[in-house]
């Protein structure tokens, strides 16, 4: 098989057992230059390994890693910046102090006082780097994933515990790393963020990618259907409406009625005297796509 020119990495036939299990096994893929990567799947799915092989924190039992279709060796690391979900740091350092230090490991470095400013680190250069808010840390994080200007970039749940203003200003940091050419690849436990920031996703289910491709491309290829979401404690649904209706599934939050046929299952719903004033109406997501393959809820780890 020949390297294609479009792909900065690329990851053939990857395998990795463990005694008595196979972690990962058989998973493919290629990610062009300057795109956001979205790798996906439930607790035990094996894309954590697939990240630490690709990263060189694990050793395949088998498989190909190519950068620029090559394998992987030092111009990768030299290349590559990675924030983790979870990194310890030094006490008593600034912010300042720590990511300078970060820098000091590198012969390549990025402009620091720019990446200052690109994430958002000036107000608070000066404060312990231990103390800082949720938000600032993970920003901070991201700078000493940057300190040696990488050409990809990989983030582990890189907003996990954030709030929603803090999530989002961080998905503004990650679109100012595409624009700059960076290629980003992602792991991520919320829907709406993998669906907000990625080209292309693949999901992985017991060591396999089940899926892979541009989002909305995938929810047109699964779901032809509008879900009705009827609230909780009303009335068992007549066989009429039942009879208009692809798939009905009882949520914790709701009855979900998944239809192609929305005016019809509307009109059997008033038809059925229900009350209708709480109705929501919505188009499948990665959510429902989610749980569509893999019958899990993917929650944080």
């Amino acid at each position: 098989m020949v390297s294609s020119p479009s792909f900065i990495l690329e990851v053939r036939d990857l395998k990795k057992s463990f005694p008595g299990v196979q972690a990962v096994d058989g998973v493919s893929f290629g990610i062009a230059a300057g795109r956001c990567f979205g790798l996906l799947g439930p607790n035990g799915a094996g894309k954590t390994t697939t990240i630490e092989m690709i990263e060189g924190i694990t050793k395949p039992s088998s498989g190909e890693l190519l950068f620029k279709g090559r394998p992987i060796g030092r111009d990768f690391k030299t290349s590559a910046g990675i924030q983790f979900q979870a990194t310890s740091l030094q006490e008593y350092l600034t912010v300042r102090e720590t990511v300078v230090m970060f820098a000091s490991l590198y012969t390549k470095r990025a402009d620091l006082e720019e990446l200052y400013r690109l994430c958002d680190l000036t107000e608070f250069l000066d404060r312990e780097a231990l103390k800082v808010s949720g938000g600032q840390r993970q920003r901070m994080l991201l700078a000493v994933a940057l300190v040696n200007d990488p050409e990809i970039v990989f983030l582990d749940e890189p907003t996990t515990g954030l709030d929603p203003q803090a999530r989002r200003q961080f998905w503004e940091l990650i679109r100012k790393l595409k624009s700059q050419g960076k290629t980003i690849v992602l792991t991520t436990h919320y829907m709406e963020e993998a669906y907000a920031l990625c080209d292309e996703i693949a999901i992985m289910d017991h060591g396999k990618i089940i899926a892979r491709g541009v989002p909305d491309s995938l929810l047109r290829q699964y779901f032809d259907t509008v879900t009705l979401v009827l609230p909780t404690g009303g009335p068992a649904l007549t066989a009429e409406i039942v009879a208009t209706a692809k798939e009905v599934l009882d949520r914790p939050d709701g009855l979900e009625v998944r239809t192609s046929e929305v005016n019809r299952t509307l009109q059997a719903l008033i038809a059925s005297g229900r009350d209708l004033s709480k109705i929501q109406v919505r188009s499948s997501t990665l959510e429902d796509l989610f749980l569509h393959l893999t019958g899990k809820e993917l929650r944080e780890s």
